[in-house]
């Protein structure tokens, strides 16, 4: 509402239009405010301005019912209605709202809305109210907890809203443009532009959206398309308030005069059949609000600022005689409003307080008002006190109830008797780990039981007990681990952490191979093994690498990445963080249940070997269908093109299996369709089972029928029109470089078969070897003659047993589109098949149509209940990998569980005790695979990455940029220098427990993500100005902003409210991808952490680190900021920290090491020159002093040997 041009007499003016009411007020109000009116001496609480009994309120008739002081000396901005429930709400110009209940108006809710800004209006809905203030949109419940808050841009001016429907809502303000917001998703769905700004009021009928100008003007809009439909200008000032009625529109506002703005006694009204004006209504009073109120005539509402109010027809002459008065507390009445049963009236004034007018004693708000919850009252038994100490005191004063069962202080005695309850026995793994130290032992929480729970059991017979409670404590059994059948190697690993993280544990206890690990500790890093199944096809690492598009989340391009970081590590561990980042956003993956909870994770919960089949379904067909898309235009700035057409991917050329399937009708009518799949599944003979007898199956004879599957089901037949039984059959067209198998071993019976055919398997290798096997290990020579039922030469009996898995399988295309597998040995030759000596497996493959197929890798799911159970790999680690890594060539199978890699023999790889080792996943891959593709690596990032880009955040300007990206002139050279710094945000919080002995374990680190990187140019004239200053936008939500370590507020994350320069996290890792590859020397402080969170692998010649730089043996490290106030005379993080000012000090720190050490040439006088910082950072006790004490080392006598180098 527009206040310009009002009259400043009309404080002045009090006429008494009824008989005076004496407030009674707290003492508190000021009693000038009052004019005229006494107080009451006494004072009284502030809820209520009470009716004297004598005022007789009639029917029909207006009268003041109640008033109440809302907030004391702040004036009322709007007032409300509940258009559900009999309340009455009220905003203050000071952002608090205030309700009322009932027409007695008792308080019912009251809090704080904004902080500064005034609430301009209120609109009640079912469950909730909205609040609007300046540049804020507020949705609480209707008692003060928040449902949403919806920040608007900082430079709207909002003042109006309106409910076009349940879900939709319109604000407008001052700014040329209106905003749709869907209240569902709490988004802003539309913005309609507006040719006359400021619009301040909005009404709404079934035919118009009414919205009133600050100009004066009211414009009608088309309810779908807001289009303008007709325009009344109705006054030349300014608008103040406006109403519509059926086919009446009525306005009041202000008229320009030679003096400037004065408020215009004419009412303009409007006939909406015919869109003009009738003839204007005069009134008495200077009308500030108006409000038709139809009940038996469309009666109007004029009210002042003053307090005089009038009703008047609007297409009749106003009577003086209608007038009545307000009598506020105030000097204004700032607010009205009408219920929407029309019975009452609500003004609120200047000086808080709010009057309510009716036409009856006992008025409602609405017609039909739902009830109003209320909080439960607080009741408290009134019982006598007892006093114990008399004797004579009777018990009776305490009522009891009357019952006819026994008490409890009937307690038998007999039943009272003290059982003390037998300790259980302590845990067998904690004896055998345990350590003495005097008579006290310590060991490791194996984690069996829940956390500082022990459960009793006061039965013997109680079978729910620990399955290890039957051990004996003798240290015989501790020494020989009597309680794992699962191998020590094949156990879940975990990782120890102390106070320094991870920088002390020791992975090269577990590893001692040039192959990198990965990290188990990541969400949903159960996958682990199967990502190093992927790595280790030679094919597709090398294609998967050329892979980059434009997705932000793409599998296809982080596991690229990730490949890439194993490809450089020389044994260290990896992990996965940007490509599980990237799984957990795939809706598929969530949908198909492969996104576990971490306490799922821990616990085990659910079966790990179906999870590992369907995740390795999902990867295959994700990596194809990611890769299948064209690459044109080019995603990324440097990105290279496609190696593979739209309609294949070279995923698709290695997995995929070209079929036929037929579908036979009984009534002859036979469908063909072609497919392909990427897999495929396990089907096991029918019955065999629940055999016992020991039918030998070959596993080729499985295989084949998993692969050429026959079946009867219910399909539809077109010649029948309708469902027949059909017999399903499925043909190979072409088969694939890469067989995978799933091998669904998910149930006792399938893991049954499986221990069957071993056996069987077992017993014909020992008929073969010529007899009964009576001890476990042969002669020598006798060894040499040992074979498996393969062929495969054995050096014990023990690498036979639990082995029906071959190493190697034939398959050969007939001509009648059949398929024929076999179990094949090294020492099968082609000739049997009918090929001549001369020809080698390429040409066997060409003429005749035979593929020899090698195990590659086996995936397990290792049972142990102790942990939970997890999934390891068996892999056939190829020739290229070895003479990369090693500089040998040769070929080795390999244990990979997590981070722990130890080499096997290959029997290991197929030997599979169901007892604890189950079979999940199975690899094939076709012999001399490698020479079938191009397996160079080129890599598709080039230097157009580090050109300017588009910021994702809306609100971003040029006048917020924080740095200068790279001219073409500037790109980077090997050896040049860049400052680094990176800041982060913690995702999930770190779980710790406290030991016994008081010190902190940690059971699980923080989970960071980072948030900004800054990279500062470290020579040439702009050395020290930032080329990336990126803020990383998550989609994750962040538990901590670590604001005072990292410089991030809420917010400046978020695209829509964020004033930084946002970017995807795939964006700004190929800048630094970009820069680890063309061979820059990154300066920082404590990069190695940096390095980790960003999830980047960089060789250790191209980092320099002034946490090492400036370090001694056995010391502690120095922090950046003692180390510039120390060496550069800066007080840098005095608040909080800025990435581009410690990347810059990092700089400066480098060169200052260079100056003190003659560029590494004289490491004795730089150890002198620690020595003197480490005796200066013991006195000051590490910490740098107020800008009032010292302000610099150069005074310091230690800092005097530093000047004379």
């Amino acid at each position: 509402m527009n206040f310009e041009g009002l009259d400043p007499g009309l404080a002045e003016f009090s006429p008494a239009m009824h008989s005076t009411l004496d407030p009674v007020l707290d003492a508190h109000l000021n009693p000038s405010l009052l004019q005229n009116v006494q107080l009451d001496p006494e004072g009284v609480a502030l809820e209520a301005l009470p009716v004297q009994e004598s005022v007789h309120i009639m029917e029909g008739v207006y009268s003041e019912l109640h008033s109440v002081v809302a907030e004391v000396g702040v004036p009322v901005s709007v007032s409300h209605f509940d258009l559900h429930e009999e309340m009455l709400w009220v905003g203050s110009h000071g952002g608090h709202a205030t309700s009322f209940f009932g027409p007695a108006l008792e308080r019912y809710s009251s809090f704080q809305v904004n902080g500064g800004d005034d609430i301009r209006q209120i609109q009640s809905l079912e469950n909730g109210i909205l609040f609007l203030t300046k540049n804020n949109l507020k949705y609480m419940a209707r008692g003060g907890l928040i449902i949403f808050d919806y920040l608007l841009d900082e430079n709207e001016d909002m003042h109006s809203v309106l409910l076009t429907d349940n879900s939709t809502l319109l604000v407008g303000g001052l700014q040329n443009h209106i905003l749709e917001i869907d209240l569902n998703t709490v988004q802003e769905t539309q913005k309609y532009a507006v040719e006359t700004p400021g619009v301040t009021i909005m009404r709404q009928t079934n035919r118009f959206f009414f919205c009133g100008h600050t100009s004066g003007k009211v414009s009608l809009r088309d309810l779908r398309s807001f289009k303008v439909e007709h325009e009344f200008d109705a006054f030349s000032g300014s608008l103040s308030d406006f109403d519509v009625h059926g086919n009446l529109l009525a306005a009041c506002g202000f008229s320009s005069r030679l003096t400037g703005l004065a408020c215009d006694r004419f009412l303009k009204v409007y006939d909406l059949r015919m869109m003009r004006a009738i003839t204007p209504l005069q009134v008495h009073v200077d009308p500030a609000f108006l409000r038709f109120i139809p009940t038996y005539t469309s009666r109007l509402a004029i009210i002042s600022q003053s307090g005089q109010c009038q009703f008047c027809e609007p297409t009749g002459l106003a009577n003086p005689a209608d007038i009545f008065h307000v009598n506020p507390v105030g000097p204004l009445l700032m607010t009205f409003d009408v219920s929407a049963s029309k019975q009452a009236l609500a003004f609120g004034d200047s000086e808080g307080c709010v009057h309510l007018w009716t036409d009856s004693p006992e008025p409602s708000f609405n017609p039909y008002s739902r009830e109003t919850e209320f909080a439960l009252p607080c009741l408290v038994d009134s019982l006598p006190p007892l006093d114990w100490s008399q004797d004579l005191l009777p018990l009776s004063l305490i009522p009891v109830p009357l019952t006819t069962d026994a008490l409890l202080s009937d307690w038998p005695a007999a039943n009272s008797a003290p059982a003390p309850r037998r300790a259980p026995p302590v845990d067998a793994e904690i004896l055998r780990t345990m350590k003495k130290v005097g008579f006290i032992g310590y060991a490791p929480n194996p984690r069996t039981r829940l956390r500082n729970q022990i459960p009793y059991r006061l039965k013997e017979s109680d079978h729910e007990f620990d399955n290890f409670s039957q051990i004996t404590e003798s240290p015989t059994g501790r020494e020989e681990e009597p309680l794992h059948i699962v191998s020590k190697k094949y156990r879940k690993v975990t990782i120890k952490y102390s106070k320094l993280g991870l920088e002390d544990f020791d992975f090269k206890h577990y590893n001692k191979t040039l192959f990198a690990g990965l990290e188990p500790h990541i969400p949903n890093a159960y996958c682990n093994c199967m990502i190093q199944v992927l790595y280790f096809l030679e094919p597709v690492r090398c294609l998967i690498q050329n892979h980059l598009c434009q997705k932000e989340f793409c599998l296809a391009c982080e596991l690229g990445f990730l490949f890439h970081m194993l490809d450089l590590s020389r044994g260290d561990p990896c992990q996965g963080s940007n490509f599980l980042r990237a799984f957990r956003t795939i809706p598929e993956a969530s949908a198909l249940g492969l996104i576990l909870a971490d306490s799922d994770e821990a616990s085990g919960k659910g079966s790990l070997a179906r999870l590992i089949q369907r995740w390795n379904r999902f990867i295959l067909t994700q990596l194809h269908q990611d890769m299948q898309e064209l690459e044109v235009p080019q995603a990324y700035r440097g990105a290279g093109g496609s190696f593979c057409s739209s309609g294949d991917s070279i995923i698709g050329q290695l997995f995929s299996c070209e079929m036929e399937n037929c579908s036979l009708c009984r009534c002859g009518s036979e469908t063909v369709r072609a497919s392909s799949t990427l897999l495929f599944t396990l089907s096991y003979p029918e019955g065999s089972i629940c055999d016992k007898t020991g039918k030998n199956y070959d596993f080729a004879q499985v295989l084949k029928r998993s692969i050429c599957l026959e079946q009867n089901t219910q399909a539809w037949c077109d010649n029948c029109e309708k469902y027949q039984p059909t017999i399903q059959t499925r043909n190979i067209r072409h088969l694939p470089d890469i067989l995978v198998i799933n091998c669904e071993v998910n149930s006792s019976k399938e893991a049954d078969f499986w221990r069957l055919q071993a056996e069987v398997a077992f017993k014909i290798a020992v008929k073969k070897f010529g007899g009964e096997i009576k001890s476990k290990e042969f002669a020598l020579a006798d060894r040499k003659e040992l074979r498996s039922p393969e062929g495969f030469l054995c050096s014990s009996i023990e690498e036979l047993k639990n082995v029906w898995l071959p190493f190697s399988i034939r398959m050969k295309m007939t001509k009648n589109k059949g398929l024929d597998v076999c179990n094949w040995a090294d020492e099968h030759e082609l000739s049997s098949l009918g090929a001549p000596s001369q020809w080698g497996p390429a040409r066997a493959e060409e003429e005749l149509g035979v593929y020899v197929y090698d195990l590659m890798a086996t995936v397990v799911h290792i049972l142990d209940s102790r942990t939970g159970g997890s999934l390891v790999a068996h892999i056939k680690v190829g020739e290229t990998y070895h003479q990369r890594k090693e500089g040998v060539t040769h070929q080795q199978w390999y244990l990979f569980n997590d981070f722990l890699i130890e080499p096997i023999d290959k029997y290991e790889a197929v030997q599979f005790d169901m007892n604890w080792k189950v079979p999940a996943i199975l690899y094939y891959v076709k012999r001399n695979l490698n020479s079938r593709y191009n397996l160079n690596i080129k890599n598709p990032i080039e230097a157009s990455v580090l050109l300017a880009e588009a910021s994702l955040a809306r609100k971003q300007r040029k006048t917020h940029t924080t740095f200068i990206p790279l001219m073409l002139n500037e790109m980077p050279q090997v050896g040049d220098l860049v400052g680094l710094d990176a800041e982060f945000v913690t995702l999930n919080e770190e779980e710790a427990e406290l030991r016994s002995d008081g010190t902190k374990s940690t059971i699980k680190p923080s989970q960071m993500s980072v948030a900004r990187i800054t990279c500062v140019r470290g020579q040439g004239p702009n050395e020290g100005i930032p080329f990336i200053d990126d803020y990383i936008s998550t989609q994750e939500q962040v538990v901590d902003y670590l604001t005072q370590y990292s410089g991030i507020k809420p917010g400046d994350l978020d695209a829509k409210i964020s004033s930084k320069h946002l970017t995807t996290l795939k964006s700004t890792y190929l800048k630094l991808r970009f820069l680890i590859d063309i061979g820059v020397k990154f300066v920082g402080h404590g990069l190695q952490k940096d390095f980790r969170v960003i999830n980047l692998m960089v060789p250790k010649d191209q980092v320099l680190d002034t946490v090492y730089l400036f370090h001694m043996p056995r010391k502690r490290m120095i922090s950046l900021r003692f180390l510039a106030w120390y060496f550069l005379d800066l007080k840098i993080q005095g608040e909080t920290h800025d990435s581009i000012e410690d990347a810059r000090t990092a700089l400066q720190l480098y060169r200052k090491y260079l100056e003190l050490s003659k560029n590494g040439t004289e490491p004795e006088s730089f150890h002198k020159v620690l020595k003197g910082l480490y005796e200066k950072g013991r006195k000051m006790d590490w910490k740098v002093p107020e800008p009032e004490s010292q302000t610099s080392p150069k005074n310091a006598a230690v800092f005097s040997s530093v000047l004379a180098l």
